[in-house]
Parts: structure tokens; C-alpha cells; sequence
């Protein structure tokens, strides 16, 4: 384990506009891995599967003048927001590697509690949401060669919760992900390039399609801010300290570099097959795009094999803080293959996954819930407190206008976060009139 430069403390000591709080040492190894290596982190959790429902639950409601300047928009904003954020990793001379340990620096001990309750469950309904994504692939494969239904999505959805324990069991941090990140990468590329290259070869076919966005003035209200909030959950993953604590220093500029290649580079294959994936099919584009295109049968196998594979890994990177606290809290250190060590891993992280894996079969309609947490959560996360803490810590060095532009973000994206977190409500209350638990969707 590597000297985290955040010592344990105790108390709520003041230090001038700041807190000193109790902050363990992690188990995890940090300060390791190439700005390159953090990149291809960033990238694989912008280019999962989730790109596969982007044409769906983005484009369709928005259509093409408000979702491209909107995922414009959103690629320019959330870069800024997680910038704000990297700056502040070595904020008064130490390292913040957990984003609650930033938090509570700032703010003191409730910002922490608060900071780490809201990232936790942000971050255990996204890794709902992989188990029921790869669970979903794996039907879709099962689909394509059999129709007699024997086997229900929650068969897959339990067959893909097996798939991630055994990962995560096998895989002790973040920085040991290594060539599962290359992996991740040959996979996302698979199942992003079928899905163009056949949307393409429809949409060549299809002479008229429908970009009209469907519904009543009230849905479209409904469904255009649900739709807005998904913009944000687009490009950002709710723990960027904690990824952030991974890379070597300098941690700032290495970090720097690695938001640049995700916001580049990185989210040209999300666009690509957003945009397409729209063009092809219209406001009839599924909300997972593989079910919209046609061609050969292996093809398609391929794509949803891929996709499957790809959930399991990227559902490690969005886990990772829940092991990492679980390996600090009870000082799981030394070899990965050490017997102690290994069933500490299949019990704890066996568990965490378990109970993941039986609420995603209880509630696959579990996205309507993501979205509520997302706009409790993600959006706070992510644009509210970054703003916020970064005019905090800078308040002394930031003129007038500056000190605005933070306030003006930090009000807009409470007004968002109230408004997504109503419009998922009115969703969850109409798909829970319409499916049941343990649904075969």
C-alpha cells in the first residue's frame, strides 16, 4: 500500500476555512498508473453499453436540433465540471482520494456523510443497471437462435451477477484492471461498431423516417427534462477523486491530460453510434439499438456477447469505491491470492454483488429508479458541489464575475436536479403500473 498523503485524523478540527476529519489510509493501491491508463478508465466508462440506448433515451426525445447541441453542451460542461474537480485532488497540500474526503476537507464532517451516502447510491444503481444490461445482452443472444421463452430475463440477469462476482473476486483494485481496460476497449469497439455499420446499411434502405417527437404536451415536458438530465449521466461517472488517486504525479496535469482524451477522443464512438443509431430508425430507435437492426444472426450474437462481456468489466471500475472501503474498513492487504484475502473478497464482494444481481431481477425496470438517484445524486455530484467547493477553495483568487459564473451553475443545476427528480417520479409511477416484479421485459 502506497502513503495516501492523507493521514489519519481525528475530530473536527478546524484549520482555518477548513476541516480535519478522521481519513483512513486506503488498501487499494494508488498513484500508479500512466494518465494514459486513467484515460482508457474514463473512456470505457463513457463508451459502455449504456451508448446503446443513447439513440433511444436521448435523440428520440430531444430530436436532432436539441440532442446534438444538448450532448454538444453536455461534452463542454461536464469537462469543466470534472476539471473543477481534479484541480482540488491536492487542495491544502494533501490528497483527496475519495470524493467524500474532498468534501468534508471543505465543508466538514455532515458534507462528508451526505457526500458519501449520495456517491454510494449513485453508484450502486448504475451497477444495477450493468447487471441488468449484461442480463438484457444475454437474452438478446438467447433470442436470436431460440423462441420458446423458457428462459426469462431474470435468468440472465442472475447469470450476469454470477459473471461480475467472479470478476470482482478476481480483480482486488482499479489499477489492476491492466489489460482488462484493452480488453474493455476491443469489446466497446465490437458491439459499437456492428450497431453503426448495420444501422447504416438500414437506414441506406429506409427512404422516409420520423423525427417527430411523439407524445403529449405533458409527456413531451416529461420526457424532454428526463431526457436533458440523461445528458449529464452521458459523460460522467459520480467518482472521479477516486480515479483520480490512481494516477502518478504530477496528479493534476496527468489528470488533466486524461479528461482531454476522454472529451476528445474518447467520446467519438458514443456519438457516432448516438447519431446514427437516430438516423437510421427515427423516433422508432429502440432504447437498446441492437434490437433495432437487422443482419446476420452471428453478427448480432457477436455484438450482444461483446456487450455482456464489456458490462461485467466496466461494472468493476463503478464498484471499485465499495471495495475499496470494505478492503480499508477491515485491512484486506497483501497477496490478491493470499486464502484470507480471497475469502474475504468472495464473501464481501460476493454479497454486495448478490444483493445487486436480486434487486436488478426484482426491478428491471430498475432505469426509472436510476434516474431518480441520478438526479439526487449524479447531477449534485457532479456540477452542484463541484462548482460549489471550487468557489469555496478559491474564493480569495476569483474576481466578481468569476464568483457568478459558479453561483449561476450551482442554482441551474439545482433547478435541474429538482426537475429530473420529478420527471423520474412520474415515470416510475407509470412503468409500475405497467410491469411487475421479477418482469420478463
Amino acid at each position: 500500500m502506497k502513503d495516501t498523503g492523507a493521514k489519519n485524523r481525528t475530530g473536527d478540527v478546524s484549520v482555518g476555512e477548513h476541516f480535519d476529519i478522521e481519513v483512513p489510509d486506503t488498501a487499494h493501491q494508488i498513484s500508479s498508473d500512466s494518465w494514459f491508463q486513467v484515460a482508457f478508465v474514463l473512456t470505457t466508462g463513457i463508451n459502455n453499453a449504456y451508448v446503446l440506448g443513447y439513440s433511444g433515451t436521448v435523440m428520440v426525445p430531444l430530436g436532432w436540433v436539441g440532442g446534438v447541441v444538448g450532448l454538444v453542451l453536455a461534452t463542454a460542461i461536464s469537462l469543466y465540471a470534472n476539471a473543477l474537480v481534479a484541480k482540488l485532488h491536492e487542495f491544502g497540500g494533501k490528497r483527496h482520494i475519495r470524493y467524500r474526503d474532498l468534501a468534508g476537507f471543505i465543508y466538514g464532517r455532515k458534507a462528508y456523510c451526505l457526500t458519501w451516502g449520495l456517491q454510494y447510491v449513485n453508484l450502486f444503481m448504475i451497477n444495477c443497471g450493468f447487471i441488468i444490461l449484461a442480463g438484457s445482452a444475454l437474452k438478446a443472444v438467447y433470442v436470436l437462435f431460440r423462441d420458446d421463452h423458457a428462459m426469462k430475463l431474470p435468468h440472465f440477469i442472475a447469470i450476469a451477477g454470477l459473471f461480475c462476482a467472479v470478476f470482482a473476486i478476481g480483480v482486488p483494485h482499479l489499477s489492476a484492471l491492466g489489460i482488462w481496460l484493452v480488453v474493455s476497449t476491443i469489446f466497446s469497439l465490437i458491439f459499437i461498431v456492428v450497431a453503426v455499420v448495420l444501422a447504416v446499411k438500414d437506414g441506406v434502405k429506409t427512404h422516409s423516417r420520423d423525427y417527430e417527437i411523439q407524445g403529449s404536451p405533458l409527456s413531451k415536458l416529461f420526457t424532454i427534462t428526463a431526457a436533458a438530465a440523461n445528458l449529464i449521466f452521458v459523460f460522467n461517472t459520480g467518482m472521479l477523486p477516486e480515479i483520480q488517486a490512481t494516477v502518478r504525479q504530477p496528479v493534476v496535469k496527468n489528470m488533466m491530460k486524461a479528461l482531454y482524451f476522454q472529451f476528445t477522443i474518447g467520446v467519438l464512438p458514443m456519438l457516432a453510434v448516438t447519431f446514427i443509431g437516430y438516423w437510421a430508425y427515427g423516433s422508432s430507435t429502440s432504447t437498446y439499438l441492437l434490437n433495432s437492426v437487422t443482419g446476420p444472426l452471428w453478427v448480432k450474437a457477436l455484438a450482444n456477447i461483446s456487450a455482456f462481456l464489456q458490462s461485467v468489466i466496466c461494472l468493476h471500475i463503478f464498484a471499485s469505491p465499495t471495495y475499496e472501503y470494505m478492503d480499508t474498513k477491515f485491512g484486506v492487504t497483501g497477496s490478491t491470492l493470499a486464502l484470507k484475502n480471497l475469502t474475504f473478497r468472495i464473501m464481501a464482494r460476493g454479497g454486495y454483488l448478490a444483493v445487486s444481481t436480486l434487486l436488478s431481477a426484482l426491478l428491471p425496470f430498475l432505469g426509472d429508479f436510476m434516474s431518480f438517484t441520478g438526479a439526487v445524486s449524479m447531477i449534485p455530484l457532479t456540477f452542484i458541489l463541484a462548482n460549489h467547493m471550487y468557489y469555496k477553495a478559491k474564493d480569495n483568487k476569483l474576481n466578481p464575475m468569476q464568483k457568478l459564473w459558479h453561483w449561476v451553475n450551482v442554482v441551474f443545476f439545482s433547478l435541474m436536479s429538482v426537475a429530473a427528480a420529478i420527471a423520474a417520479v412520474r415515470l416510475i409511477s407509470v412503468d409500475s403500473k405497467n410491469f411487475h416484479v421479477f418482469a420478463d421485459l
